[in-house]
């Protein structure tokens, strides 16, 4: 479900997406706020960088780390274009993201609602608050296109 208008820090992350797309990688772009401040930004880039941990995710969250000189970001909020996959969200927990807003379900590769659905394992140590939905027909509508160019 989409709300309109989309909050700043999903538009910021459908534009990160796009650039990801232009730049020939899955377009998925993800934003870290704290404080109402971007601390930390990034487009998916594994091909770009020669490195499949080269998420969205784990990029801005490196880069927010970097920037607030902390491992943790406790009081963050993470905005992404698609559900995380397993591995974004085990780095989610371990960075203590407070709330992660996302866009577009992925039932095939996600970990939140779909999946291994991490934050629910009794084992993990912290539980962000998630908020699906938010910019869900753009980063859909992105990622098909992406598809479909490709097929």
């Amino acid at each position: 479900m989409t709300r309109w208008p989309l909050p700043e820090p999903m538009a910021r992350a459908l534009e990160l997406a796009r650039e990801a797309a232009a730049a020939g990688e899955v377009p998925i772009g993800a934003v870290v706020v704290k404080d109402g401040v971007v601390v930390g930004e990034a487009h998916n880039a594994p091909r770009e960088l020669t490195d499949p941990t080269a998420h969205a995710e784990v990029l801005a969250l490196r880069r927010a780390a970097q920037k607030l000189g902390s491992e943790r970001l406790e009081g963050c909020d993470l905005w992404v274009t698609l559900e995380p996959c397993a591995m974004c969200a085990g780095a989610i927990v371990h960075a203590r993201i407070a709330r992660v807003y996302y866009g577009a379900p992925d039932p095939k590769g996600g970990a939140v609602e779909h999946g291994a659905r991490v934050f629910e394992h009794p084992q993990c140590l912290h539980r962000p608050e998630v908020y699906p939905g938010i910019g869900e027909e753009p980063a859909a509508a992105q990622l098909r296109e992406f598809f479909a160019a490709r097929r």
